[in-house]
């Protein structure tokens, strides 16, 4: 099986959610099954203190599921950050396309997020030039050796992601 997967890449601060939340939706209009894998360089917590999920992994738990008629969550510990490659091939068997948010130094195909006033330079033709990027979303025009799309438009990232990743191998 060949995983259809694109990693949405920028600085802190310069609308990646944003952007993916847009591109979801319009692609979710199209009929995909989305699954998205977001990189949090800081450490979250999605158990809170008083809840039964947060009790049982305060216990020592090291793997903790809820599970509800819509949804589940788990926490799992470790003491190292699983390969990207490992959470795909282990959570999204059921999913037509996986965006991810962050994961700069991955091996998968990215989309740099530019907005001119939060930067001057672009993190995968700055300083190094990463093979990886397939484009650049941006709310300027540039001169780049990718397309450049436009940031305001997310129709036209779904259409480039529709084109170059889910019918890539077709």
């Amino acid at each position: 099986m060949i995983t259809k997967a694109v990693s949405f890449v920028a600085r802190s601060g310069t609308g990646k959610t944003t952007l993916l939340e847009k591109v979801i939706a319009e692609l979710k209009l199209r009929g995909y099954r989305i699954g998205v894998i977001k990189h949090d360089a800081h450490r979250f917590d999605i158990d809170h203190p008083g809840k039964d999920s947060y009790r049982l992994t305060q216990a020592g738990a090291d793997t903790m599921l809820i599970s509800s008629p819509e949804k589940l969550a788990l926490v799992k510990h470790h003491a190292e950050p699983p390969p990207l490659a490992e959470l795909i091939a282990t959570y999204f068997g059921d999913v037509d396309l996986i965006l991810t948010e962050g994961f700069k130094k991955s091996g998968l195909p990215k989309i740099e997020v530019h907005r001119h006033e939060h930067s001057a330079t672009l993190i995968c033709r700055g300083e190094e030039h990463d093979p990886n990027l397939i484009a650049v979303a941006s709310d300027e025009p540039l001169q780049l050796d990718v397309p450049v799309l436009d940031l305001d438009n997310p129709a036209q990232v779904a259409d480039f992601v529709e084109k170059h990743i889910i019918h890539a191998a077709d």
